[in-house]
């Protein structure tokens, strides 16, 4: 784990498949040293745990640690507390009486409790417990184990408190189901259960599978990604500063709820992965993992870069052997436990930099991502992370979120890479607001729109968005607030005349969700309540607004509602998902650009058997517009941003076909003369290639069917 030591021998280390890394991305040639290095870090650390304890064991580090019941009905209790001269537990079922732990090499404790005699369990199902630690000073500490499985908070601001989980069968998920394959084209619809209701409160896990799973079902998103899941002490936080990691949040229920949920999903065809958070860590101290032994080491740098610059969370010591158990361990128990399909791995960008990743973008410019300047330990973590989640759970589905988009970091480990499977494309909703902020609509440069869309690494899958979380919370702005403004709050009733700002506003964000949609992405994601345009800011209850739930929730009643135009937004979002589902865009290459053209506004590609045309000037159409095309035969429309049924104007005819003239044009082979309304976008096929139904036309929906289909479970 020595870094200077791979500095000195990297030479000898070899990458089994590194020539692939590198004709991928022929810039990367120049780094090729600094690559060998991190993966040196990776492989030395990976050897000495297979050499010590085996990777298999060490990985299930929640089997060994924590209080836990053993097979015969006792109870182990083991921790790591490097610095305490006593370890002792205390709670309900010893009438906290103080029993001590033997002290064992390594700075691990240990005590056994014998089952009663009857057998049973000698500690009750949610039993309070707590631990109590002396420390060299003779200083006593009262904490939490940091395997805990479940901890309560009793009111806002309150300390949590530990509870020992042993249900009886009859309380217990019993079956629990995992999903067989990977989605080819991944929709993710990214949601937080607390604000998952449209009521002023906290949503549980029943809540949400009864309400929200057949949703993001009849919507066609074949994901869900769960925040805020690990247990965290400040809600506004959405679950960004965890303090035991072990247990899930029971601001929402029980992890039997929380199983249900999976179970539902999966069995609905839905994949569902959880925010990793092993970045940073709470900075409390009483029931979090902060200043556990006394020290400020133990799990974290014991310096100042033990601390985030932004917010003073704590950054863990990843050169640390039981550190590393504990965070591969993690990954693992919610795979095993509660069946999960994967992880996003949050700010990975802060870990990647020995300066935290602070003011790194996306750039072209390598020298800034390698060097001296990279944090090898934590790479090689991410790498050993990916590695264990791979080869073990072979359909799982890892993300990295990356502000800086460092090179490699979607590539296979035995590459060089640091084994993702896909990186969010972080900068799409950024370019979409600066071309909102900058310029009016007559003046965007296609080439804009063409090098923000585009902006991705080599050979790497990217999920792409318009909005995820951020650009939801309070402070921050979505699309349709910004095309919109306060006319999304009083003019959105269908009783009333289309403003000219709501129906540029309806117009716009579908035609930025199809492209995003379509054009560059291997995946795609949402922020719930985003894909009808939710009127409200996300922020939830805090000091600061008088710990008001008003707009921490989602107003699903708004999309529900025939009279309202939010309808169109969510017709056009569900229509978008099942045509990605019929014809595969997700999974097929990267779009081929044929026209980007600045004084017309038209921007033209064809991806998988599909040709996409988007006009974005405000007020000119263009009958028998001439676009290229590679394939030749008749073409029709099957999905249109100008459809009645999704708040268009019907200016184009779903039944109409449209016939290729063979000769060049474009780059093309063939070309088309089609009619191209103001402000629209249109996805034509092949006539041979149609797939089932043409995707604008009315039909009703499924999501009767989805939630009976969930209710059953309760």
């Amino acid at each position: 784990m020595n870094t200077q030591d791979c500095y000195n021998d990297f030479q000898k280390w070899e990458v089994p498949s590194i020539d692939n890394l590198l004709a991928s991305d022929p810039k990367l040639q120049e780094f090729e040293m600094d690559i060998r290095r991190r993966y040196a870090i990776y492989e030395k650390t990976k050897m000495a745990i297979e050499q010590s304890e085996g990777f298999d064991r060490f990985t299930q580090g929640f089997k060994e640690f924590g209080v836990f019941v053993t097979p015969e009905g006792g109870v182990m209790c083991k921790e790591w507390i490097p610095n305490a001269r006593a370890v002792y537990l205390s709670g309900d079922f010893n009438n906290w009486e103080k029993w001590s732990y033997e002290r064992k090499d390594h700075g691990k404790w240990e005590m056994y409790i014998r089952p009663h005699s009857d057998g049973s369990c000698p500690i009750r199902h949610l039993s309070k417990l707590k631990l109590f630690i002396e420390i060299h000073d003779q200083q006593r500490l009262e904490r939490i184990s940091p395997w805990a499985k479940y901890v309560t908070q009793q009111g806002n601001g309150n300390d949590f408190q530990w509870l020992f989980w042993n249900p009886p069968k009859n309380q217990m998920c019993m079956s629990q189901s995992r999903c067989s394959s990977k989605p080819l084209g991944l929709k993710i619809y990214e949601a937080h259960i607390g604000v998952s209701s449209n009521r002023c409160e906290i949503a549980s896990y029943r809540q949400f599978t009864s309400n929200v799973l057949p949703r993001i079902k009849d919507l066609g998103y074949n994901c869900v990604l769960l925040m805020a899941i690990k247990e965290h002490p400040f809600y506004p936080s959405l679950g960004y500063q965890v303090s035991n990691f072990f247990a899930a949040s029971s601001r929402f229920g029980t992890p039997e709820d929380l199983k249900e949920l999976v179970n539902v999903a999966h069995d609905m065809g839905i994949t569902v992965i959880m925010d990793a958070v092993h970045h940073q860590a709470s900075s409390n101290v009483n029931d979090g993992l902060n200043m556990f032994d006394g020290t400020r080491g133990c799990y974290f740098k014991d310096d100042e870069s033990g601390y985030r610059n932004s917010d003073g969370s704590r950054i863990f010591d990843l050169t640390k052997w039981e550190v590393l158990r504990f965070l591969l361990s993690n990954l693992r128990y919610y795979m095993d436990e509660f069946n999960m399909d994967g992880f996003r791995f949050n700010g990975i960008h802060t870990m990647l930099y020995h300066d935290q990743g602070r003011d790194r973008w996306h750039s072209n410019d390598y020298r800034q991502y390698f060097g001296m300047q990279m944090n090898l330990e934590s790479m090689a973590y991410l790498a050993l992370a990916n590695d264990l989640l791979h080869s073990r759970y072979p359909n799982v589905i890892t993300i990295a979120e990356d502000h800086s988009n460092m090179p490699g970091m979607s590539r296979p480990v035995r590459e060089g890479g640091i084994g993702f499977d896909y990186t969010i494309s972080t900068s799409i909703p950024q370019k979409w607001m600066q071309l909102l902020n900058q310029e009016r609509d007559e003046d965007w440069s296609m080439e804009f729109i063409f090098n923000a869309m585009t902006q991705r690494r080599a050979g790497e899958k990217v999920l792409a968005l318009n909005e995820g979380h951020d650009q939801s919370l309070i402070g921050n702005c979505t699309i349709i607030t910004k095309l919109m403004g306060e006319e999304i709050c009083r003019n959105m009733s269908d009783m009333i005349p289309m403003t000219s700002r709501v129906d540029r506003g309806i117009s716009l964000h579908k035609m930025f969700r199809l492209m995003t949609h379509s054009l560059i992405g291997d995946g795609y994601l949402n922020f719930m309540g985003n894909e009808f345009g939710h009127p409200d800011f996300l922020e939830l209850p805090s000091p600061s607004n008088n710990d008001s739930y008003h707009y921490a929730r989602r107003r699903f009643e708004l999309c529900d509602d025939e009279q309202l135009r939010f309808k169109y937004l969510k017709r056009f979002d569900r229509a978008l998902n099942r045509a990605e589902e019929k014809y595969g865009w997700l999974s097929s290459p990267p779009a081929f650009v044929s026209r980007k053209h600045e004084q017309d506004k038209v921007f033209v590609y064809e991806r998988g058997d599909l040709l996409f045309l988007f006009n974005f000037h405000p007020t000119r159409s263009y009958p028998d517009y001439k676009v290229g095309v590679d394939k030749a035969g008749t073409y029709k429309i099957i999905l249109d941003t100008d459809n009645k049924y999704f708040g268009g104007y019907g200016r184009n005819q779903s039944s109409v076909e449209f016939h290729t003239r063979q000769g060049m044009f474009d780059g093309r082979r063939n070309s088309l003369l089609v009619y191209l309304p103001s402000r629209c976008g249109i996805v034509m096929c092949n006539k041979s290639y149609i797939l089932g139904e043409y995707f604008s036309e009315e039909r009703p929906s499924n999501l009767a069917t989805y939630e009976r289909q969930a209710a059953v479970y309760w």
